[in-house]
């Protein structure tokens, strides 16, 4: 492959990650989490709610989440028009988490909602498509793509593989599962880091810390994904390291790079620090 080829593989790959940033109900549209509590969760505009969701155009009572152990079931309050799939729904459950991939979103107006599930605690996720997050997007700028950032890692696997504990920014804590390290020189340095598996994914993903942190790029680091090594080896693409959804709300649950990810280098390829937000 040519720079030119590399460069426009690149442009392309960003092009799709923002198409996806900003789609209907991509991270730009995160408004809201709510954990809920055994019983009856009522939720709506209306302040005597036990969730009251302030969105523009949700009716001031929506419908009730009913929690009974670890399962979740909704009922709609009557004459509220609520969808599953494009389809009035009335009442329906268990709902599905975003743990299995394919959570059970539920729709009223421009407000989709879903169930998610953190270290134990069952949640509300709320996403609005008109929200001001996304109507008022500033873009995404990048380092310059640059070859030297696509480099070459040897796969040193963890066997067996081990379960790696991961800190969100919600001070939570969860142990995901590690195949191995993936080990590289760059800046005359010897780097390792600690990949991870997540469920329903191929690929490897990556959570890494660096110098650029804070600075040029998203100061709680960068997200990456890596194809599983193949006769011992793989390749690790800077170029396409990309903030996480935290960087775009107040709202999400993104893990931290654990320690042993934290690189003594500044790694300047990949997304730059979003300037439409300042936390």
């Amino acid at each position: 492959m040519t720079d030119k080829q590399y460069e426009a593989e690149v442009l392309a790959w960003r092009a799709r990650r923002l198409k996806k940033l900003t789609d209907d109900d991509g991270w730009t549209t995160l408004v809201g989490l709510f954990w809920l509590e055994p019983g009856e969760n009522s939720f709506g505009r209306a302040a005597d709610n036990r969730i009251v969701m302030e969105y523009p155009g949700l009716p001031e009572q929506v419908g009730t989440f009913q929690v009974a152990g670890r399962e979740v079931r909704f009922v709609a309050a009557p004459g509220v028009n609520v969808l599953h799939n494009g389809r009035p729904v009335h009442a329906m459950g268990p709902l599905e988490d975003d743990a299995t991939g394919v959570p059970t979103v539920l729709s009223c107006g421009s407000v989709s909602i879903y169930l998610v599930e953190r270290s134990g605690r069952l949640g509300i996720r709320v996403k609005d498509s008109r929200a001001e997050t996304r109507m008022h997007f500033r873009g995404l700028e990048y380092f310059p793509v640059d070859p030297k950032w696509r480099i070459a890692a040897r796969f040193e696997p963890y066997s067996p593989p081990k379960k790696i504990p991961i800190t969100t920014v919600l001070g939570m804590e969860e142990n995901m599962p590690s195949p191995g390290a993936l080990v590289f020189e760059v800046e005359r340095a010897t780097c390792r880091l600690d990949a991870v598996l997540e469920s329903g994914e191929r690929d490897w993903f990556v959570m890494f810390a660096d110098r650029t942190n804070g600075k040029q790029s998203y100061g709680a680091g960068r997200f990456l994904y890596v194809a599983p090594a193949a006769d011992g080896w793989t390749v690790i693409d800077f170029n396409k390291s990309y903030s996480p959804p935290c960087a775009f709300s107040a709202f999400a649950t993104c893990p931290l790079p654990p320690p042993q990810n934290r690189l003594p280098i500044a790694v300047t390829a990949g997304e730059l620090k979003y300037a439409g937000v300042d936390h």
